[in-house]
């Protein structure tokens, strides 16, 4: 249970459906209020406890004393006249900010959350690190990106990928509850298998989210076919070496029976060549997975570049070495839409 103000109050869209009912029964009242919230919060999705109109006012007061309902305000939304892409930069009720995408897809929409306001992990082609970490998001506030992202664009949400600002697994409580809330058959009901969980590989909360069996896809920012090149971009490679990481993967899949995705942000001069693909086709043998190829996003701070040419070409020599392979859509790319830039370029 989240305490979200100085005043001791619970955040409440963070509560499950049981949780819930024990507080409102707590207060005096029956149970079948709690389900009465608990739709107003996440089927109706109401900004204010007032809005809950078949709730008595003395009911609304007393939520409102023990209760926070938070919020998250739009402080710039781009859209881009190529694809449809829809990037938000939205202020925190602290007064912090973070971003979040809304990508188009034949198949629906799927939205891109932060997890973090800035990051920890100091990969050095990332723009959300160089802003700097600030905090763990709470749960609600993950949840609040899609709602928020719902109402503003009018679009429905379908598919969910926790890849923006922040590593997942260095706030695993609150997205793990995330995860939980978002599924719950009460509220959104989004089936699991539609959400996809990046990290750049904090193995032991890997063993963990296994363990926790949700039918999510687990997707590892691998980037680098040995140690020495991913260590020069991912200092949490000196923690938590490729065999480590590897070693956790491989649990990963026998425990939940789920295809990892590995995704490879290409360099040029640094991880392009034949011999990178080789060295990776090596390493990936015998894993029932996907590599996904990004041509790295260019960044001021950063002289890392590439393009879809070099993509294609290094996608092509996997494919002769027998891994499944395909090069990341490119979206929103007149607008921005990496995660952390319109973040670093607000807060400068």
């Amino acid at each position: 249970m989240v305490v979200c103000d100085e005043q001791g109050k619970i955040d409440i869209l963070g509560l499950f459906p049981e949780e819930l009912e024990e507080q409102i029964v707590a207060l005096g009242e029956k149970k079948f209020r709690a389900k009465q919230i608990f739709d107003w919060l996440h089927v109706k999705r109401v900004a204010t406890f007032d809005e809950m109109t078949n709730l008595s006012v003395q009911l609304r007061n007393l939520l409102k004393e023990k209760f926070c309902l938070k919020s998250l305000f739009v402080v710039k939304k781009l859209e881009s006249n190529t694809d449809n892409t829809v990037k938000y930069l939205y202020r925190l009720p602290d007064g912090n900010h973070i971003e979040t995408v809304i990508m188009e897809y034949s198949y629906g929409n799927t939205i891109c959350v932060s997890t973090q306001v800035g990051c920890k992990m100091g990969c050095r082609f990332c723009a959300s690190t160089i802003a700097g970490y600030k905090r763990d998001l709470t749960s609600s506030e993950i949840l609040l990106q899609i709602y928020e992202a719902e109402r503003n664009s009018g679009r429905k949400i379908s598919g969910v990928v926790l890849m923006g600002i922040g590593e997942p697994m260095d706030n695993f409580d609150n997205v793990v509850n995330f995860l939980k809330i978002l599924s719950c058959d009460k509220g959104m009901n989004m089936s699991l298998r539609h959400v996809s969980v990046s990290t750049c590989g904090v193995v032991p909360r890997i063993y963990e989210l296994a363990e926790l069996r949700l039918g999510i896809t687990l997707s590892i920012s691998l980037h680098a076919s040995n140690n020495k090149a991913r260590s020069e971009i991912m200092p949490v490679n000196n923690r938590y070496d490729i065999d480590q990481l590897l070693e956790a993967c491989r649990y990963y899949f026998k425990v939940t029976g789920r295809r990892i995705s590995f995704e490879y942000a290409l360099i040029d001069g640094h991880n392009d060549t034949r011999e990178d693909a080789k060295e990776l086709a090596k390493l990936l043998g015998g894993f029932v997975c996907h590599v996904n190829i990004i041509p790295v996003n260019k960044i001021k701070e950063r002289n890392y570049k590439s393009d879809r040419k070099s993509a294609h070409r290094f996608q092509k020599y996997l494919e002769e070495l027998g891994l499944n392979a395909t090069v990341r859509r490119t979206l929103g790319a007149d607008i921005d839409a990496a995660c952390g830039q319109l973040r670093r370029e607000y807060e400068i």
